[in-house]
């Protein structure tokens, strides 16, 4: 069983890895560090899309969503092995496309506002994704950002912190993200976020007071150091 299962995760690999011969030439390969990250990316994607062989039997027939988490495994595996064979100098780095939708598919994003929901759609983050924060995680923290709100409008907010703690596990449980960060402006409302977000959820915090203006690259590297 232990070698059928090794020879199926092989075969993903190889298809993972396919490319147009006309598109890609093959050089020798060059002095280089292993990243280990990537390779460890990279059989993670593998295991998980061999989950679909054994829960696809006896036909292997897969729906269109199923093929679309079964693909996206599979080109995420890809990346990874494009990366690695970069890294070695077998293929030429590509530094001028990425797939915002593709690097940010296993996060989930928390923001406080729609202004930064639309600049992360925008920059292709699948909307599915992001949850709009508009009010504190814990209901005490309404009382730090305005001390002077009447008590009647805290049981509205109440309810929507209630509302949003769901939408948050909702997601977790559908998306099963590998991890969710807090994009928001540096002050007390963001700050008060991240902390709570950190302190449930195990979020990372990004503050930054241009998101306006948050760049593909900025996108990038905050995903990639994260």
């Amino acid at each position: 069983m232990e070698n059928i299962r090794t020879k199926q995760a092989q075969n993903l690999i190889i298809k993972a890895s396919e490319k147009n011969n006309q598109s890609i030439q093959f050089k020798e390969p060059q002095n280089g560090t292993i990243n280990v990250k990537n390779f460890e990316n990279l059989f993670k994607d593998i295991i998980c899309a061999e989950e679909f062989i054994f829960s696809s039997l006896p036909s292997h027939n897969l729906s269109k969503e199923e093929a679309k988490l079964f693909t996206n495994y599979l080109l995420s595996a890809r990346e990874n092995i494009d990366s690695i064979m970069a890294d070695f100098k077998i293929i030429e780095k590509n530094k001028d496309k990425f797939d915002i939708s593709l690097l940010s598919s296993k996060t989930l994003f928390i923001t406080t506002k729609n202004n930064f929901r639309k600049s992360l759609k925008k920059l292709g983050v699948d909307v599915q994704r992001i949850i709009v924060a508009s009010v504190p995680l814990r209901i005490e923290d309404i009382k730090e950002i305005n001390p002077k709100i009447p008590e009647p409008a805290m049981k509205g907010i109440e309810k929507k912190v209630e509302h949003i703690h769901n939408d948050i596990k909702r997601k977790i449980g559908s998306l099963n993200p590998e991890k969710i960060v807090v994009l928001a402006e540096d002050d007390l409302n963001g700050q008060l976020l991240g902390k709570r977000a950190e302190e449930e959820y195990n979020a990372l915090i990004y503050l930054n007071n241009n998101l306006k203006e948050l760049s593909e690259v900025d996108l990038i590297d905050m995903l990639e150091i994260s």
